[in-house]
């Protein structure tokens, strides 16, 4: 079996609204180029809260311009279901495509409130909704911010790519996690960043190898300027509000954790490629954590799911 599948890096929008106008576009160049599964970096809308990294005082208690920064990123996360989840259910018919977009997810309980999570949506071609991941634990300092996820959305599922899944970032170092994908049997696996910097770059090539499965790793571009007004930036970016804080990165990695498609820095990019998913299978001879290189006798794998997202229908 072969499929075409499309990695988009760009620049982050500055709001949810013309984010996802800026999505339709970019999944429409990548259809156009023949993609079947199109993949977006973590967090693209709105964007990923790179300030909590590059500007002082946001663990400060009761710090004006950080709260203020988080409200915005509240009113531009995505409800599931909704408005801007409708948006790109449209997209994915529109493209005949699926997605895997990354999004700042809202649950609200009233008006304006609700928890925030780092969430993976997988859209399928019909606007279905496929999965629904959320961040099993935010690292370092999105803490501060988002919610722990659950185990929910820790599996794959069958698009007509491929069966596909995906993780979040440094959910990429949990080892169980990664079994966890293993075991349904990946054919592509999204590894979703902010930026796909060095170490990031290993731990998707890591994947692609030990999963004998492709990984597309996804990564976004954002100038110090985007960042939200009133934080005090890190004195080299606010010397420089052009320079990128988020670089890029995005690859294609085969299943021999070699790269299909290089990584490309600092500047906008559709990485399309034509993928032969029977060499899973051949790399499978010499390595296969779900099979001949496994004891299940001796180590096993439980994951407890609540199962109040294992389908389409809370998204209708």
């Amino acid at each position: 079996m072969r499929s075409v599948v499309a990695v988009v890096q760009a620049e982050v929008a500055p709001d949810l609204e013309r984010g996802l106008q800026l999505t339709a576009e970019l999944a429409q160049e990548a259809a156009s180029q023949g993609a079947q599964l199109i993949a977006f970096p973590e967090t693209w809308l709105p964007g990923y809260p790179a300030w909590l990294d590059v500007a002082r005082d946001t663990a400060l208690w009761d710090h004006a311009p950080v709260k203020e920064a988080f409200a915005r990123m509240m009113e531009n996360s995505v409800a599931v279901p909704g408005p801007a989840f409708n948006a790109l259910r449209d997209t994915a018919r529109s493209t005949k495509a699926t997605l895997v977009v990354g999004v700042i997810e809202r649950v609200a309980t009233g008006r304006g409130h609700g928890t925030l999570y780092n969430t993976l949506l997988t859209i399928g071609p019909q606007g279905q909704l496929l999965n629904h991941h959320r961040k099993l634990v935010p690292t370092y300092t999105e803490r501060l911010v988002w919610g722990p996820g659950d185990a929910d959305g820790l599996r794959a599922v069958e698009t007509p790519a491929g069966r596909t899944g995906s993780l979040v970032c440094w959910e990429h170092w949990m080892p169980l996690a990664r079994q966890a994908l293993h075991e349904y049997g990946e054919d592509i696996h999204v590894a979703a960043w902010p930026t796909v910097k060095d170490m990031h770059q290993l731990a998707s090539r890591h994947y692609a190898f030990e999963g004998r499965c492709y990984v597309l790793a996804a990564g976004s571009l954002m100038r110090a300027s985007a960042l939200p007004q009133g934080l005090e930036l890190l004195p080299e970016l606010q010397a420089n509000p052009d320079s990128l804080v988020m670089r890029g990165g995005s690859a294609i990695i085969g299943p021999d954790g070699a790269y299909v498609v290089e990584p490309v820095f600092d500047e906008p990019a559709i990485l399309v490629a034509e993928l032969d998913l029977r060499r899973n299978l051949q790399e499978r001879m010499t390595l296969d954590v779900t099979g001949h290189y496994h004891r299940p006798e001796y180590l096993t794998l439980d994951i407890r799911s609540s199962g109040r997202r294992t389908s389409d229908t809370e998204a209708e």
